[in-house]
């Protein structure tokens, strides 16, 4: 087989100027000749009719069968042999008319087939504006029925001469079905045949012709093959690798151009630009001279970019509160681009998570010189209220209603109608309370990386219980909190985001009287200076790994907090937090894994400690009664199935251990509440989807067989 490594194909950036002759049309010209063969064919037996009728022969012979022809040529007589009609373009064969004489008598000639393509001459049976009278549609259509004895069948080039290519002859005779040797033909039959040899892919014409022989009615098919690939030149191709355009034609060099796989090579390219959802295809194909094929791609570029705002209740056009730029930076599709239906669904996404649109939808709208305009239109969601709630604090251990909290708070979720959005909001409980103010940027104004920014004020009171547990005389401790800071967050790359801030913060531990202490009731400091509260100013820096927005997707989050003692009184510590999750899908059960751990290096405040045991801990134990330390690790296993929908079960094992790093806690709160410092607990529970997320409902049971039922709204961190 010969090797194409000697294939040139032209950029789609070079531009090949349009001959002075239009060349020839592989496809639509071909297109028209099949679909107007039907003509010469039938002038074709028209022609062998009339000779039929000017046989001297036996009535009750087939006159349609007769192999003898009268000439009314003025030529001289000659013998069977030496008399053929090339291209039926001699008068030695007669045939009807355009007209008719004197009682039907022959009034002259007309040349049968003289082109060497499909072109069709006006219907000589037709009647006035080119209807057919029914009497005459009758006979053609009985014509079409009758049958011609052909003797022999050959292919030849358009000069009626033998084909140099004994392949391509041996293409066109395979193509025959019903036009054999010593067979009896209809036109529709040869028609077909013609249609055969062209939807062969390799010739752009055929033109049957009836010879007449000294053995009988030779029919010869006059074809004009494709010409020779040499070249390729593609205009208009801005998006399309010029390597899959190589790769689509290459295998073609060198060989007869072959209709079928040119039409399946254009098909691979209009299939490339489909699976990327490009508005694009192939418009046209022309032959050069030469074999040079030309190819014109028009691919669909944006033209211009337009939001138009949807009243939520009508759907007609109205003023909208947010910046049409706003809504524009979301968007990835650019003018001048072409117009991708995949990426304009991720568009239509992007906007959507915004959070300040109800509806969104674009639609292409054609422009001028072949490009597309696109309209957003966006149905706006109202921009602010009010709302009220409740939830459970985890962190709470005793009482039946102390983990109870009510919540109530403002929000706006497009100041300025640039999507900057305000939250303002307050939870009380019986025991904790978080007062919080924050103003979050979703992308700053002229920043290009997408990067958001958030301001932060809160004042927080929280039970210490997870670390310092209850008092001797079952007092209990509240840890209060002022933080204020600013943080910065950017996608860095697809499913990875990273975000760095400063954060200061106030902390102290009050009694259940709200007085400030230093000590607990086991004599252990509370604080890491020995005053009545803690002051640090954290450098936090925090990388996230999303496989994707559902839970039980892979997650990778780590974090790392440094205190900076810019002052003599400010903590100097260092702590980092890795967590991992994974998921496995075996039919409709999931495996679900989970590994947190963490060290802190440094002097920092008791109660900063990390806590183990509890609901998103160690489940069979209370919260932090596992144990508190410098260090940690925990790791989880369950496996979820479905029961009655929206219930799903779960059984689950955990395991969390302090790596012995309790007693490095300044006044080793652990050891003196004898905590044990690792333990593992294992159950069984049940999971209901519900607006505010999965409702957890578990039993557990721990290392020293104790039971313990575990309620929690949400994920496990």
């Amino acid at each position: 087989m010969h090797v194409n490594d000697d294939v040139r194909f032209i950029s789609s950036s070079v531009k090949i100027p349009h001959p002075p002759k239009t060349p020839t049309l592989c496809f639509e010209s071909i297109r028209s000749q099949i679909l107007h063969t039907g003509n010469p064919i039938a002038r074709l037996v028209d022609s062998i009719r009339s000779r039929s009728k000017l046989d001297n022969f036996n009535p009750k012979s087939p006159p349609l069968l007769s192999r003898k022809a009268k000439w009314t040529s003025s030529a001289p007589s000659v013998s069977d042999e030496r008399v053929k009609s090339s291209f039926f373009c001699s008068a030695s064969l007669s045939s009807s008319g355009s007209g008719t004489g004197d009682k039907g008598a022959l009034k002259g000639t007309s040349p049968i087939l003289c082109s060497a393509s499909l072109s069709l001459a006006e219907s000589s049976q037709s009647g006035p504006e080119g209807k057919e009278t029914p009497q005459k549609g009758h006979a053609s259509s009985r014509q079409n029925e009758e049958r011609v004895l052909i003797s022999e069948v050959l292919v030849r080039n358009k000069d009626g001469e033998e084909l140099e290519r004994k392949d391509l002859e041996m293409e066109a005779l395979q193509a025959l079905k019903a036009c054999r040797p010593n067979s009896a033909l209809t036109v529709r039959e040869v028609q077909e045949d013609v249609h055969r040899i062209i939807n062969s892919g390799y010739f752009c014409s055929c033109m049957p012709v009836a010879v007449d022989t000294r053995d009988g009615i030779r029919l010869v098919f006059q074809v004009e093959a494709n010409q020779e690939f040499q070249g390729l030149v593609c205009e208009g191709a801005n998006v399309l690798p010029a390597k899959f355009l190589e790769d689509s034609f290459r295998d073609g060099y060198g060989k007869v151009i072959n209709l079928r796989r040119l039409d399946e090579a254009i098909s691979s390219i209009n299939g490339w630009y489909m699976e990327r959802g490009l508005f694009a295809m192939v418009s046209a194909v022309e032959t050069l001279s030469g074999g040079i094929l030309r190819l014109q791609v028009s691919e669909a570029e944006v033209n211009n970019i337009s939001i138009r705002f949807l009243d939520r209740k009508t759907g007609e056009p109205t003023l909208g509160k947010t910046k049409p730029e706003t809504i524009l930076r979301q968007i990835t599709t650019k003018k001048g681009q072409v117009y991708s239906m995949i990426q304009g669904k991720r568009d239509v996404d992007t906007v959507l998570t915004m959070g300040i649109m109800e509806d969104v939808s674009i639609i292409p709208q054609p422009a001028d010189t072949g490009k597309v305009d696109l309209v957003m239109n966006v149905v706006e969601r109202p921009s602010g209220g009010f709302s009220a709630g409740g939830g459970i604090s985890s962190g709470i251990t005793s009482g039946p209603l102390s983990g109870l909290i009510g919540s109530f708070a403002y929000s706006h979720r497009n100041v300025f109608g640039r999507n900057q959005k305000l939250n303002i909001s307050l939870e009380r409980g019986q025991i904790d309370s978080i007062f919080r103010i924050n103003f979050t940027d979703p992308w700053i104004q002229g920043d290009d990386k997408r990067t958001s920014r958030t301001i932060m004020i809160q004042n927080s009171r929280t039970p210490g219980t997870v670390v310092h547990g209850n008092q001797p005389d079952n007092s209990s401790l509240t840890i209060g909190r002022v933080t204020a800071g600013i943080e910065f967050s950017r996608p860095v790359r697809p499913k990875w985001s990273g975000t760095a801030g400063l954060i200061f913060q106030h902390a102290g531990v009050r009694d259940d009287k709200g007085t400030p202490i230093i000590k607990d009731g086991y004599s252990s400091p509370l604080t890491a200076g020995g005053n009545t509260h803690d002051d640090m100013l954290l450098a936090k820096f925090e990388t996230v790994y999303t496989g994707s927005g559902d839970h039980g997707s892979s997650m990778l989050v780590f974090n790392m907090e440094q205190g900076l003692p810019l002052l003599p009184e400010w903590l100097s510590f260092n702590r980092t937090n890795v967590r991992a999750r994974t998921s496995i899908e075996i039919g409709p059960t999931r495996f679900l894994l989970s590994l947190s751990g963490g060290h802190v290096v440094g002097n920092f405040s008791p109660f900063e400690a990390f806590p183990i045991g509890g609901t998103n801990s160690v489940r069979g134990y209370e919260e932090g009664a596992v144990g508190s330390g410098r260090s940690y690790i925990v790791g989880s296993g369950e496996v979820s199935f479905p029961m009655l929908r929206p219930v799903e079960g779960v059984l689950f094992s955990d395991y969390g251990t302090d790596l012995g790093s309790g007693s490095t806690v300044p006044g080793d709160p652990a050891g003196a509440r004898l905590k044990p410092g690792s333990g593992c607990g294992y159950g069984f529970g049940i999971r209901v989807d519900s607006p505010l997320g999965p409702l957890r409902l578990e039993y557990a049971f721990n290392g020293n067989r104790e039971r313990r039922f575990h309620f929690g709204v949400g994920h496990r961190n």
